[in-house]
């Protein structure tokens, strides 16, 4: 056996290659999640099939910026493995569930140990259940009065 073909060299090799293309496919879910947070759009589509029409608006920007990339396009989608497309509900939401934690982690920064007051409101959304809001009202470091969304719920 070649000392290079020996599986432990191969598996090295091949696995960071893999790791990359792994990497690419979740960066580029993770800015596509994040900009439609951003611009407060809906994030997935009735029917996510291949062969869908209007399949969502994640993966309807991921297959956008699979057309600007090639790189990106040799990654995602329909040449991403069936097990690791990171485009499932739960991966957008735990990916949603991580920059909420960091919008959060930064608001408490900013306040630091200032005085803040909290706002809560409650209503109904257009399913009939109860939503609860809570903002922090507080004087930013540069002295501008703000109001940051701190975390929207459903009550029970």
């Amino acid at each position: 056996m070649k000392p290079s073909g020996h599986i432990d060299k191969v598996m090295h090799r091949n696995g960071g290659e893999e790791v990359l293309k792994h990497r690419l496919r979740l960066k580029t879910t993770i800015m596509v999640v994040k900009q439609l947070a951003l611009q407060g759009s809906s994030f997935r589509g009735h029917d996510e099939s291949d062969d869908s029409l209007n399949p969502g608006n994640v993966l309807a920007w991921i297959g956008f910026a699979a057309k600007l990339n090639d790189q990106i396009n040799s990654v995602v989608l329909r040449n991403a493995p069936g097990n690791a497309k990171y485009t499932s509900p739960s991966i957008q939401k735990e990916i949603l569930g991580i920059i909420s934690d960091r919008v959060r982690c930064k608001i408490r920064e900013e306040i630091g140990d200032s005085c803040f007051s909290i706002l809560v409101d409650e209503a109904v959304d257009e399913a009939g259940r109860e939503q609860m809001s809570i903002i922090l009202r507080y004087v930013s470091s540069s002295g501008i009065v703000t109001e940051q969304l701190f975390c929207s719920q459903e009550c029970s």
